[in-house]
């Protein structure tokens, strides 16, 4: 035998045998006990953690309350000066006892939000569990795990808001609900819960919206009627029956489906309800609104924009809503519009939108959405923020003479001619308002006459890109602008109210010419007190929009537009002021089918302002083929001079300051350094509104002498003697009219004969 190795010999035990792997055995053993000691001791940490962590985040949760579990939670909407001018939610509620909610009602609830209701203590393992496998497996949306007493909790105590539902507050909502539990029945909670419920169009409970939707008790509803309600809650305002019926036949009827799963209808009871129609027995809504619509379209603004801000739901989450809303401008607008003490409208049907708003923070102080709104039209349409009508020749401060003047730095003097024009790239020539031309004139005249030659050669020769760019800065936007969006605000896509143009977008765009050149968003919404007693305040910081140099040209030219061109309409005595009228014409395909005697118009506008106030004006009929006659074709100029004047009365009444980046050479303004300037300048550092006007109705210069044949047609008075600082142009026919048959007009994008890109290539309103 071979000698061993020197390995294998203190391999050998003393006995010459190898030894046996027990040792080995007994450290796997101690190992894995260690592993598993370890991983309980891993878990113990882990839910001593947790409770720790539970009973750290409940330590501070809201106590039980009977007061919060009954009431409704409102939200309540203050003016500007802190006085509350609506609550939803405060008055619209039917309380229903228990011993008169119907079985099948609590049936309903059950099997659709919680089947497991009278098995758990206010918390459902088994349900959460379940809603975690299901979010894992499932793409078709994730499902909760809450209890319909966790609801109940949420209602009361908490904001319902998706972004608020952190950890520390679920910990808090399953502490309360088995709190609650523990104190309250199981039917109590049904009742607190069916009592608590938002149910759309701003009614609480199901007992409510039994009763409005349906004119009976619930106790005497259908199987198809009482799972409507039932299923109401998770989405109230997209399962509404008035506004919604597909998605709210859906809805009942998954509910319906669930209560036939759960064995508590059978099935002809199922087949009868689901083939019921949704709006069978359902009732025109009563709505007291005599009140309320006077802000009704201000209301929804509100709302939209504190959704949109915050997440919260007004009808749901108890907000104190401190709103920009100017009580008394609000009520004198409102009498304007609907009244015919100030204005004298043709009939009932014509519409008026408006927006008022602050030139220097862009708060919303003032709106109105419509005339003549039916006393049961709850947050109807608002009118003053619809981009589907044309705003006209409005535009062209924004879209043709603010560009130049930014990006060309052309002064108001420039000279332009006004003759025979087509759009670039086609064979569409582009209409003057009175199918004329008025040759060799200034950039001040084109605007203030409402040329549209010069205005859409001023968009061609500035770029589509930047007057986009210079639009987008004052929120106006197009998803694909055209040459005739230099005279029109027509576009194929809107996408909401995205693209185009509004009362609202409008007063906001010319504010910024009011402020210098700042813009700012519309503001509706001031400070938001919370239910735990935190506060959000919202302002305008502002944004650069345009040079000071280019607010201050444009203002000082529409400032003519009141005094001596199209817009004499809008006159206030002594009042610093400028404005943009806008006049949409019809195609003649349209014309062809309207009868009419003079000139017609779908829509007519006018905006204007002053340093404190911005205000916008549009006046149509919703049926657009009704047109606007000549004998109402000033109806936006009246409601205009009727608001400015009430709103101006209590503020100070200044002139613009010229910026220094400016100089006046005569009666026209050139931005310092650019090479329109004359080379020996002799010009002015400022000069009064009134004061400018009587030197250019005076002054024999040579700009001026080169433009009188073409201002012809515009007829001055002399300033009286009386009154030299208020001279009263008056009118002829350089007022802004449509041609009784005109050979080519502003086409809309409704119009069936014509592809939008023709229709956007047509002349457009003056």
């Amino acid at each position: 035998m071979a000698n061993p190795s020197r390995s294998q010999k203190n391999m050998r035990t003393p006995k010459g045998k190898k030894p046996k792997p027990a040792q080995k055995k007994k450290e796997s053993r101690h190992i894995g006990l260690k592993i598993a000691i370890a991983i309980v001791g891993f878990l113990c940490v882990v839910l001593l953690t947790g409770v720790g962590i539970f009973f750290f985040y409940v330590k501070d949760a809201p106590a039980l309350s009977e007061k919060k579990l009954d009431a409704t939670v409102s939200s309540k909407f203050f003016d500007s000066d802190g006085n509350i001018f609506e609550e939803l939610g405060a008055e619209k509620r039917e309380k229903v006892s228990a011993t008169k909610i119907p079985q099948e009602l609590d049936d309903a609830i059950v099997s659709v939000e919680d089947r497991r209701f009278f098995k758990h203590n206010g918390v459902d393992p088994v349900r959460i569990m379940g809603s975690l496998v299901h979010n894992i497996t499932n793409k078709d949306g994730l499902q909760g795990g809450s209890t319909l007493t966790q609801q109940l909790v949420k209602l009361s105590f908490f904001s319902t808001k998706a972004s608020d539902q952190t950890l520390r507050r679920k910990a808090q909502e399953a502490w309360l609900a088995i709190q609650l539990e523990k104190k309250y029945s199981k039917q109590e909670i049904l009742t607190y819960y069916i009592n608590k419920v938002y149910m759309a169009n701003g009614l609480y409970g199901m007992e409510t919206a039994a009763e409005s939707y349906f004119g009976k008790e619930l106790q005497h509803l259908t199987i198809a009627q009482t799972a409507l309600l039932a299923g109401m809650p998770q989405a109230p305002n997209s399962y509404d029956p008035y506004k919604h019926p597909e998605a709210a036949k859906d809805r009942r009827d998954t509910v319906l489906y669930t209560m036939l799963n759960n064995k508590k209808i059978t099935q002809d009871e199922y087949d009868k309800a689901t083939n019921e129609p949704i709006d069978q027995g359902l009732l025109p809504l009563e709505t007291d609104n005599e009140e309320r619509k006077v802000a009704d379209n201000y209301v929804k603004e509100v709302i939209a924009q504190v959704e949109a801000k915050t997440g919260k739901n007004v009808y749901t989450d108890g907000l104190e809503i401190y709103t920009n809303l100017d009580t008394d401008a609000q009520n004198r607008l409102y009498s304007i519009v609907n009244g015919d003490e100030y204005v004298q409208y043709p009939d009932e049907e014509l519409q008026i939108a408006a927006t008022l708003v602050d030139s220097k923070t862009g708060n919303v102080t003032a709106q109105i959405g419509g005339r003549n709104i039916a006393d049961d039209v709850y947050l109807g349409m608002n009118r003053a923020v619809n981009t589907s009508r044309d705003f006209g020749s409005t535009v062209k401060p924004i879209t043709d003479y603010g560009p130049a003047f930014e990006y060309l730095q052309k002064s108001t003097g420039d000279r332009i001619d006004d003759k025979q024009y087509y759009y670039e790239g086609t064979k569409t020539e582009v209409k003057n308002w009175d199918n004329s031309y008025q040759g060799n004139i200034s950039l001040r005249q084109a605007l203030y006459d409402s040329r549209n030659v010069p205005a859409v050669k001023l968009f061609n020769e500035v770029g589509p890109e930047n007057v986009s760019k210079f639009l987008k800065k004052l929120g106006i936007q197009y998803k694909e602008i055209q040459q005739a969006n230099a005279i029109s605000s027509n576009t194929e896509t809107q996408d909401g109210t995205k693209y185009g143009i509004s009362t609202e977008k409008m007063a906001i765009a010319y504010a910024a010419f009011a402020n210098g050149g700042t813009y700012n968003e519309p503001l509706y919404i001031n400070k938001i007190k919370y239910q735990d007693g935190s506060e959000q305040t919202f302002e305008n910081e502002g944004k650069k929009a345009m040079e000071p140099y280019t607010a201050y040209m444009v203002t000082d030219i529409l400032k003519d537009v009141i005094t001596k061109g199209t817009g004499f309409k809008a006159q206030i005595p002594n009042l610093f002021q400028a404005g943009k009228t806008g006049t949409s014409n019809y195609t003649d395909d349209e014309l062809a089918k309207i009868p009419h005697y003079g000139s017609i118009s779908p829509d007519v506008m006018f905006t204007g302002f002053t340093p404190h106030y911005s205000l916008s004006i549009w006046a149509g009929y919703d049926d657009r083929m009704k047109p606007i006659t000549s004998q109402s074709e000033y109806i936006a100029q009246d409601v205009y001079r009727e608001m400015m004047t009430y709103a101006s009365e209590n503020v100070s009444n200044e002139d613009w300051v010229m910026p220094n980046d400016v100089l006046r050479i005569g009666n026209e303004l050139y931005v310092k350094g650019a090479s329109s300037v004359p080379t020996q300048p002799s010009y002015s550092v400022q000069s009064s509104y009134y004061n400018n006007y009587y030197n250019q109705t005076t002054t024999s210069s040579s700009s001026e002498s080169e433009t009188s044949s073409s201002e012809s047609s515009t007829v001055v008075p002399p300033v009286s003697s009386e009154n030299p600082a208020n001279p009263t142009p008056t009118p002829s026919s350089s007022v802004e009219q449509q041609p009784s048959q005109p050979s080519s007009s502003a086409s809309q994008p409704d119009n069936p004969a014509q592809t939008p890109a023709q229709q956007n290539m047509q002349p457009a309103a003056n």
